[in-house]
């Protein structure tokens, strides 16, 4: 049987690079030849589809508060690149130009010209709810994008979720194998994320996210979604499960590939789609660029 080519996406752009989530790190993937861009989504205060991480801008930006708080003009005029690297070259925006929407990121790879992969991570909880997806379909749908094949042009779109509720929501709207299941184990970093922005106290996130990610399993399991979405650490700690979707027919996007032992591990298992914040080394070193 022919093995299928390894793709790598960019971990919210080449954010070793770049601060994650940026113009200068989307761009930077671009040049890099990702086979694909990963970003994450919320909803501004005005209705903006928009790429960050976090529920919040403290980690990430020279201020503080949560992103659903903010409108898109208070987001665009944070300093979102110094923390990891304020040297940004002119031909990758100025530095109130980093934080961009859905849709400039489109636009980007819309110029590239060249195949590509776009995969579109919701985040949840989100204050919005379902609105978040409504208007993130909504916006694709104004490029262009149409859900059975899941194109805009030269650009193949692909959504997920850590959480299993936006994942069924999407699976009643899109094709099964444009839709990826996100799952990890719980741990401290992710509690913390969220009881820092405010959702509940400690044991009650950490129950929440269990039952996220127990449902998350049962999903997979069920063999839709097509895409399987586990990280290095999952895979390496559930090595049964991990054979029972490959078995099924599963296709796997692991991440955050950045070291290339593991990288060729995971291709040793079957692996087709990896992602990491340094596309262009494991691509190298895969022998794929």
């Amino acid at each position: 049987m022919k093995r299928m080519q390894t793709l790598v996406y960019a971990h919210r752009g080449s954010s070793k690079a770049y601060a994650e989530n940026t113009r200068a790190a989307y761009m930077q993937a671009l040049a890099d030849g990702a086979d694909g861009i990963e970003c994450d989504i919320h909803l501004s205060a005005d209705g903006f589809v928009v790429c960050h991480h976090d529920p919040t801008v403290d980690r990430t930006s020279n201020s503080s508060g949560r992103v659903g708080e903010k409108t898109l003009a208070q987001l665009k005029s944070l300093d979102f690149s110094s923390w990891r690297n304020p040297h940004i070259p002119s031909q990758f925006g100025i530095l109130h130009d980093q934080l961009i929407t859905l849709r400039e990121l489109v636009e980007l790879m819309l110029e590239s010209g060249r195949e590509i992969g776009l995969a579109v991570e919701i985040k949840h909880p989100s204050p919005f709810g379902r609105k978040l997806e409504e208007a993130m379909l909504a916006e694709l749908k104004h490029l262009g994008w149409e859900p059975q094949e899941s194109r805009i042009k030269n650009i193949y779109v692909s959504f997920m979720s850590f959480d299993p509720e936006s994942v069924r929501y999407l699976l009643e709207r899109i094709p099964g194998r444009h839709v990826c299941q996100l799952v990890t184990e719980v741990d401290e970093e992710w509690i913390d994320e969220l009881v820092l922005a405010g959702e509940s106290d400690r044991a009650a996130v950490a129950s929440v996210l269990a039952q996220s990610m127990a449902g998350g399993v049962e999903l997979l399991n069920s063999g839709i979604p097509h895409l399987a979405g586990p990280g290095i650490e999952y895979i390496r700690k559930h090595p049964q499960t991990i054979n029972t979707w490959l078995q099924n027919g599963s296709t796997f996007r692991v991440w955050t590939v950045d070291d290339p032992k593991d990288a060729k591990f995971l291709v040793g298992l079957g692996v087709t789609q990896l992602t990491s914040n340094v596309p262009a080394l494991i691509k190298a070193k895969l022998g794929l660029s």
